[in-house]
């Protein structure tokens, strides 16, 4: 628990985890988008660990998630590198990230479909992360970049919602496994059935 006495995402579960893991600095903290469940672990993670860079990409709108990191990252001098489709981060030698989504003029207006899309590369091991962009943003990254998104591991959007995951996009990815970050018993009913059967159609091995 934090001093209010509240349960904290950072403070309390991913914090202790990395910490637990022995890691004690990070290179790269990547931010897909600025909604809470997907950014408000990262107040703890910069107040407790030494992070050299935060990847961000550009916002269709200000949020309080992301005045309250950016103010954060200012005061920790922490480098912000604001990416677009097409540039490619050199992690090491062996490691890269290639940044699919979004384009340097945002093409929606949302926070969701603004996504960072970037794909690892680790030698010849691939992983396609999505973030929570829809159905919209899956076809427009399907029409810009089709022979980049095959992967062996998908994350799959939008925690499984059936408002992503789409057969064209399943198909351009072919990925092996795909992984879908959701709570048990979450009020939403994620992950949606008619994804799951659509991943099994195209033989992907839901974890």
């Amino acid at each position: 628990m934090n001093s209010s006495g509240k349960f904290d995402i950072g403070e309390d579960t991913l914090l202790p985890y990395l910490l637990d893991r022995g890691v004690n600095k990070i290179d790269y903290l990547m931010i897909s988008h600025f909604d809470a469940d997907h950014c408000q672990a990262v107040i703890a993670i910069l107040n407790s660990l030494k992070v050299k860079n935060i990847i961000i990409s550009k916002q269709a709108e200000k949020v309080d998630n992301y005045e309250k990191i950016m103010e954060t990252v200012a005061k920790k001098k922490i480098n912000i590198m604001v990416v677009k489709r097409g540039e490619v981060i050199k992690v090491d030698n062996n490691v890269e990230i290639k940044i699919v989504y979004p384009e340097s003029k945002l093409y929606f207006d949302d926070i969701n479909s603004n996504s960072i899309v970037a794909k690892l590369k680790y030698n010849k091991f691939t992983m396609l992360f999505t973030g929570d962009i829809e159905s919209k943003a899956e076809e427009r990254i399907v029409n810009i970049a089709k022979d980049e998104l095959r992967a062996k591991i998908l994350k799959v959007a939008h925690h499984g919602s059936k408002t992503s995951t789409t057969e064209k996009f399943i198909e351009a990815v072919k990925p092996e496994i795909a992984l879908i970050g959701v709570g048990k018993n979450n009020k939403f009913g994620h992950p949606n059935e008619s994804v799951i059967d659509r991943l099994k159609e195209k033989r992907s091995k839901d974890i």
